[in-house]
């Protein structure tokens, strides 16, 4: 089959983005509310959100949840967000309402952590109307209580065992969906997919590595400047 022609379309000032990479787009993806999810950027920056071409957001941070931040990343974010809501170190009746503010604030989904118990899992699916992604460490996890309590989404997040993790989900579980982290190459992203994977997610580069890379290439263009102008005299 000829590969398509896929027309683009760049700004001179939205050229400078983040992009996902290109072997995401295998993926089968995740339709929820008719769209379809196979790229999730994992980030809270809201500078970096707002300039990628994922199609969401993975927006779960190593400390305790708040309402303003799920507020702010929703606030600014022009693609949908599924927003951390705990489960590991917050934990109970406050990781319930978590997932309650996280819905009335427009998050298209909620995350909770590896350690939420299954009764917490089923407190949220009795509040809430939006999809809940419980993250998998390994193949061991009680999966089936998780999608009994109410998961809608397995978050596989095992490393490098990530595609071992996902082969092993499937072949009891061929239909859930399933979201995992890429891991750091090309190749692993496209094992990932090849596993099972619905939609992956993707670590961005850091600000301050994108800030060198654009800064080397500032040099580099004051340099060729400065050389021309000094020829042209």
């Amino acid at each position: 089959m000829a590969e398509k022609n896929i027309p683009r379309i760049d700004s001179r000032l939205r050229k400078h983005i983040v992009t996902m990479p290109e072997e995401i787009w295998s993926a089968s993806g995740i339709v929820i509310w008719g769209k379809r999810i196979k790229s999730l950027i994992f980030s809270t920056d809201i500078a970096i959100i707002r300039n990628c071409n994922a199609d969401a957001v993975l927006a779960v941070y190593p400390f305790t949840p708040q309402q303003i931040i799920a507020d702010a990343i929703v606030s600014a974010s022009s693609i949908p967000v599924f927003c951390g809501v705990g489960g590991g170190t917050t934990t109970g009746p406050r990781v319930v309402m978590l997932a309650k503010d996280a819905e009335a604030l427009g998050a298209m989904g909620v995350v909770v952590n590896a350690p939420t118990s299954n009764s917490v899992i089923q407190h949220i699916h009795e509040i809430v109307d939006i999809p809940i992604i419980v993250t998998v460490l390994d193949a061991n996890s009680d999966i089936e209580g998780r999608l009994a309590a109410g998961t809608s989404i397995l978050n596989v997040s095992a490393a490098g065992r990530t595609p071992d993790v996902i082969r092993a989900i499937r072949k009891k579980y061929p239909d859930v969906p399933i979201i995992a982290t890429g891991g750091p190459t090309r190749e692993s992203i496209k094992e990932t997919i090849q596993a099972g994977a619905n939609a992956i997610s993707f670590t961005p580069p850091t600000a301050m590595d994108l800030f060198h890379g654009l800064m080397s290439r500032y040099r580099t263009e004051h340099e060729q400047q400065q050389k021309t102008g000094a020829e042209e005299k």
